[in-house]
Parts: structure tokens; C-alpha cells; sequence
């Protein structure tokens, strides 16, 4: 375990790096708060530093960088987040004070604030709906043998699905279907245990393939990805830009990778420590959201490993914390 000079020392580094993204000599780093020794001394902790893993030396010039040993140190000795500063608190707080309407395009618009806040490309995973309770649904017909059901849910989202049956279905059998369905569900989770009892076995099979339709878009949970154009001022190389824009599409990636950093214990996950191979030159930092003790969705950024680290723990769990509030009290 390193002393608490170098501990310093990797700290004042870290917080110039990400500060100038340029190489860190030890003459500045001797005028850093809570350093206070010479230049001579920095000299010898860094190099120290960099044979334990912790700084590389890029080029031939005396400056060095954090590695990714450097930055996970950073992290762990972080005492709590950086508070933040009262606009941007203030900013989360009127987003939610005025946050309603659906569901998803309020993940969405959470996603943009999370992105504009942090610089980062953001990630807002939301709450299944099959726990939520069913507030209106109905069934409409769009062809003899095509209709939509939809659902309007406690949670604020608005599921919509399209059924086909294998015979033609008349618009009287699928009115008397949306009946009964509003009649067995209104009220009652996404999820309950419902079997149509109409009498008409045509009308039961409608209410049976509305209610699984709705039962499989339920389990799918809602993913939305913010401030992919920032990615490109985020790094140097053009192949990391294309690499990192192409995993972030990939839906099912992201949403495996915050359940396994949060599964793990971690609220930061630096370079290749999340193991996805195309991201490593990112980390990702991530945080829960909760509603009544129960983890219901995931607020994260990701973005270059030079990155403000204490800003970012901050944002996201001001984030998520707001964002739980409002799931919360929506769901009464």
C-alpha cells in the first residue's frame, strides 16, 4: 500500500491530468495542495509511482500520466463525491419538479440532461413495466387479422403491441375483447395472473394474445443513450470514436454491462476492468435507482478514462437519487 505522499502526489496528478490532458512534471505537482515538498522529492515519489504501475511516461519528456492502477486508487481513497455546485443541483431539481407525461420520453430527456451535465455519453436504464398496474388497455383492430393493444400503465409508460391471429377476426369479436380485457386487468399488474372467462372461446383467445403481448413488452426494460455526439471530442483517435460509437448502439452491451459493474459491488469501472473489450479505453460509472428499497433501473455515464471522476460519482447519484423519487411517486 503506498504512504500518503505518494497517495498525494498520484492524487495531485490525477486532478491536473484531467484537468489539462497534458503530461504532469514535478515542478507543479511540488505547488499542489496538500503536497508541500520539493520538486527533487516529487521527482523521486513519481518514478516510484510509475515502477509500482500507478503513472507511464507517454513520451521522452519528464511529464507523466495516470494509468488505469493510478485512476482505481484515485477512486477508492475518494472520501465521498465532489459536492455540486448549486446550479447544477438546481437544474436537476426543475427537471424533475417538472418531469411528466410518458414514461419513456422522460428516460429520454433524463439521459440528455445526464449527458449535458456530465460532457458524457449517458446511459438511463428504466423499470420493467410488468410490475406496474394497469391503468386503462384496449384492443383495437387494424386488418381482419392484425390489432394493437394498448396499455396505459401506473408507471407512466404506454405499451403498445401489435397481434395477429391465424383467421380473420370481426370488429364486433375484437370490441367485446377490449371490453373484457379493460374489465380483467384495470387495475392489476401487467404481471397478474389473469385468464379470460368470457364465455366466447374467440374472444378469450383476443384477451389471451393482448395479455401475453402485453406480458412480453413488460419484461423488456427501457434503455435510452444520451451524448453520443460528445464521444468524438472525448478522444484523439478516430478508430476509438468509430469503436465506442458502435458498442453504445448495441442495446443489450450497455445494459449487461452497468448490471455487471453494479452486480460486482463497483460505482466505477475503469478501462478494461468492465471487460468489454471494444470500450477499454473508457470507464464507466454508474449508480442504482431505487424505489421503496427495490432496484428498479440504472443511471450512468461513460467516457474517456481522464475523467472527472468526483464530478461524475456526484452527478449520477444526484441523477438517480431524483430520478427514483419521481418513479416513486408516480407509481401511487
Amino acid at each position: 500500500m503506498l504512504d500518503e505522499r505518494k497517495i498525494a502526489i498520484l492524487r495531485a496528478i490525477v486532478h491536473e491530468y484531467i484537468a489539462t490532458a497534458q503530461p504532469v512534471g514535478s515542478t507543479h505537482i511540488a505547488q499542489a495542495p496538500g503536497v508541500h515538498v520539493s520538486s527533487a522529492t516529487v521527482r523521486n515519489e513519481m518514478a516510484v509511482l510509475e515502477q509500482e504501475g500507478y503513472l507511464v511516461q507517454p513520451h521522452t519528456s519528464a511529464g507523466r500520466i495516470p494509468t488505469d492502477k493510478g485512476y482505481r486508487l484515485f477512486v477508492d481513497t475518494l472520501t465521498s463525491p465532489s459536492p455540486l455546485d448549486s446550479v447544477v443541483t438546481r437544474r436537476v431539481g426543475e427537471f424533475f419538479d417538472a418531469a411528466h407525461g410518458r414514461l419513456e420520453e422522460m428516460l429520454h430527456q433524463t439521459s440528455d440532461l445526464l449527458a449535458q451535465l456530465t460532457r458524457h455519453a449517458s446511459l438511463v436504464v428504466g423499470p420493467a413495466a410488468d410490475r406496474a398496474v394497469v391503468r386503462s388497455v384496449q384492443v383495437v383492430s387494424l386488418a381482419p387479422r392484425v390489432a394493437v393493444v394498448v396499455a396505459v400503465l401506473s408507471n407512466g409508460s404506454v405499451e403498445n403491441e401489435t397481434i395477429e391471429f391465424d383467421t380473420d377476426v370481426s370488429d364486433l369479436r375484437v370490441s367485446t375483447a377490449s371490453a373484457h380485457l379493460a374489465h380483467g386487468l384495470t387495475n392489476r399488474a401487467v404481471e397478474s395472473d389473469w385468464t379470460p372467462s368470457s364465455g366466447d372461446p374467440e374472444v378469450d383467445t383476443i384477451c389471451s394474445a393482448a395479455h401475453a403481448a402485453l406480458l412480453g413488452a413488460g419484461q423488456r426494460e427501457p434503455v435510452f443513450v444520451g451524448g453520443t455526439s460528445v464521444v468524438a471530442q472525448a478522444f484523439d483517435a478516430v478508430d476509438t470514436v468509430r469503436t465506442v460509437l458502435q458498442t453504445l448502439e448495441q442495446q443489450y452491451v450497455m445494459v449487461s454491462l452497468v448490471r455487471d459493474v453494479l452486480g460486482r459491488g463497483l460505482s466505477v469501472a475503469i478501462g478494461a476492468e468492465h471487460g468489454i473489450e471494444p470500450l477499454a479505453a473508457c470507464s464507466v460509472v454508474v449508480a442504482p435507482v431505487v424505489v421503496d428499497g427495490e432496484h428498479v433501473g440504472t443511471v450512468g455515464v461513460l467516457g474517456p478514462t481522464r475523467m472527472n471522476y468526483p464530478q461524475a460519482l456526484a452527478t449520477v447519484e444526484v441523477v438517480s437519487e431524483r430520478l427514483g423519487k419521481h418513479l416513486g411517486e408516480g407509481a401511487g
